[in-house]
Order: C-alpha cells, then sequence, then structure tokens
C-alpha cells in the first residue's frame, strides 16, 4: 500500500495514519496511509489530503467521485513508519548560518513514535546543546558548537523514553542544503494512551 502525504489539526508531523472514509458504497476498507508533513494548532481533529491520497482510500474507479465531495468523515489509527532500507538523515536547513545558528530537517524518520528532544553534541565531549522544534519537523539551535557534531534523539518507548545516537556526525564544515545520514534509524513503538486501543488490523 502506497504512502501519500497529508497535514493534521493539533498533531506533530512525521506521523504515519491509516485512513478509511465511512462511506462503504465509494471507499475501501483498508483505506490509505499517510504521512504527516505540517500541523496546525486547532479545537478539532482533521486531515488536509491531497488529491491522491483522497483516491487512496476509494474502491477502484471511484477515485473522481470521492474527491468531488471535499470533506469526508473518516476512521483512522496511527501505523509505524517504515522506510524499508534508508537510515534516519536530516537536512540543513537553506537559513542555517555558521558559526552557530544550525536548523535541520527529520527525514525518514522509522518507528510509531515521537521525537522529544535533540541534542546536538560535539565529537569527543560527552554533553551538548538542546536544540528546539522550530516548526513541523525542523529543529534548530542559535547555540551550535564548532567542529564535528553528532545528533542524540530522544524518542518515547513504550511509556518511556529512549536515547539513540547517530553514529555518522555532521561534518565540521556543513553545509546548508545538504541531506546527511545518521546511520542509525528509529524502530520504537509509542504506547498510545486509548482506552480500549483498536489495534486489529484493517482488511
Amino acid at each position: 500500500m502506497k504512502s501519500y502525504l497529508s497535514t493534521m489539526t493539533t498533531v506533530v508531523p512525521l506521523k504515519r495514519f491509516q485512513i478509511s472514509c465511512n462511506d462503504t458504497a465509494l471507499c475501501s476498507k483498508a483505506g490509505a496511509k499517510v504521512i504527516l508533513t505540517d500541523h496546525n494548532y486547532s479545537n478539532f481533529t482533521g486531515f488536509v489530503l491531497s488529491s491522491r491520497a483522497f483516491q487512496g482510500m476509494t474502491i477502484t474507479d471511484l477515485g473522481p467521485k470521492l474527491t468531488g465531495l471535499s470533506i469526508v468523515d473518516v476512521e483512522y489509527k496511527r501505523v509505524p513508519c517504515d522506510y524499508k532500507n534508508k537510515t534516519l538523515a536530516v537536512r540543513v536547513e537553506e537559513f542555517s548560518k555558521k558559526r552557530n545558528y544550525l536548523a535541520i530537517k527529520v527525514l525518514y524518520q522509522g518507528g510509531q513514535t515521537d521525537i522529544t528532544v535533540i541534542d546536538v553534541v560535539k565529537v569527543g565531549l560527552s554533553i551538548g546543546t538542546s536544540m528546539s522544534r522550530n516548526f513541523g519537523a525542523i529543529w534548530d539551535t542559535s547555540k551550535a558548537p564548532p567542529g564535528p557534531l553528532l545528533l542524540q534523539f530522544k524518542v518515547t518507548s513504550g511509556f518511556n523514553g529512549n536515547y539513540i545516537q547517530a553514529t555518522n556526525a555532521l561534518p565540521a564544515d556543513w553545509k546548508p542544503e545538504f541531506i546527511y545520514d545518521t546511520g542509525v534509524q528509529i524502530s520504537d513503538i509509542a504506547q498510545e494512551s486509548c482506552s480500549p486501543c483498536n489495534d486489529k488490523p484493517w482488511i
């Protein structure tokens, strides 16, 4: 099943959801899988889907009819992100400025969890600088140390936290708009606080 891109109110991006619309005459039971790329703060929950994602929920040949409705009621559940053979990577954003302002975008985040902390640590040291979530999947700091840098990620694992340290460092001469492979991948699963949880597979 393909994954599509989406935005959603109230939810942090880089989560993957399986969505099915409630109109059984138009929609398949399996629905579509979407990856959130951004979020808005609001008092209601809703997905903003591309036309391809909309059509991905449908029974064969009924895509245009569903797209014409614009708004539909859906059921959804979170599912793990799986990027096959890719490892976690970061893109240095174009507005990063040496010597000390560094902004990164997290790419190919696996697992079914959230990154809650990113620390940037100079190679050879044990204590680093915490980055802040700027917007979407972008984290930044105005206190990036010089030299080659290792990234440490804290993610939710079960009900607890787990630390994952990159094995590949950002080079001392990191460049904006370049993508750097961390050499690691996230596979942790966060325990959802639902009661009861629907963990049955969708057909």
